[in-house]
């Protein structure tokens, strides 16, 4: 029998500074296992270098960054991290807008394949039922044949979640997902997060409180570079230090 990692991702006193800025000074964080967790902060907390961190494009100074326990982060590329199955949304999507949103979805199952490959790739029976459940997931069925660019805002960000299920992620890493956002997308996008979540851990980070408490996670509250506060979303917008630092503003 095997035994389930403790951890999904473990950071442990973490450093990195920028020209003197302290951008993390002494993180850590630990994410389990089909966890769905949501990290507030103000801008300049360190969200966003945390998020570079875990992918790689940033070298901490020091401290340790673990995935399932046993690979070492800052020991790997960028590319080496995608492929242990960390899937990063940056704020603003990026999807192909002159192809459909199934050839997007194609597009995104094929990656790892190389362009070569893709090229002279049929799709198998298997590709087309995960594109289908993928199509289910992010509520967009209805909208396989039309052109990525005519999509609302919110369907694009739910596109550009689907296309990073396509490459099957142990943890997700997603960046302010509602922003700009209707408020019936903002609802549905925590509803849909939360069951991504039942397969595989996911991180948001986001500033709006209302879809942070919909998503009804533990919430960690970072504040120059380290975590003020951590608990439920009661728990932390009640800490002193989180209204002073953050919600006070």
């Amino acid at each position: 029998m095997t035994t389930r990692p403790k951890s999904l991702l473990y950071l442990d006193n973490v450093c990195v500074s920028f020209d003197g800025f302290k951008a993390l000074n002494s993180l850590s964080l630990v994410i389990e296992p089909g966890e769905l967790r949501a990290i507030i902060g103000p801008n300049g907390a360190g969200k966003t270098t945390m998020m570079d961190i875990i992918t790689g494009k940033t070298r901490p100074d020091s401290g340790e960054v673990f995935f399932e326990d046993t690979v070492d982060l800052t020991r790997q590329d960028e590319a080496d991290i995608a492929r242990l199955g960390i899937g990063r949304k940056f704020q603003k999507p990026t999807v192909f807008e002159s192809h459909t949103v199934w050839d997007n979805l194609e597009l995104a199952l094929n990656r790892s394949r190389g362009v070569f490959a893709t090229l002279f790739y049929t799709l198998t029976d298997e590709d087309r039922a995960r594109i289908e459940e993928i199509l289910a997931t992010v509520r967009l069925g209805h909208r396989r044949d039309a052109l990525a660019g005519s999509l609302s805002h919110g369907q694009k960000q739910w596109l550009e979640i689907g296309m990073l299920l396509a490459q099957e992620p142990k943890l997700l890493l997603v960046d302010e997902p509602v922003a700009g956002m209707t408020d019936a997308e903002t609802v549905e996008t925590a509803i849909l997060l939360r069951e991504i979540a039942r397969t595989r851990s996911v991180v948001v980070v986001e500033h709006d409180m209302g879809f942070i408490r919909d998503l009804g996670v533990k919430v960690t509250c970072l504040a120059e570079g380290s975590v003020l506060a951590e608990g439920s979303i009661d728990y932390v917008s009640n800490d002193p230090k989180v209204i002073e630092n953050y919600l006070g503003r």
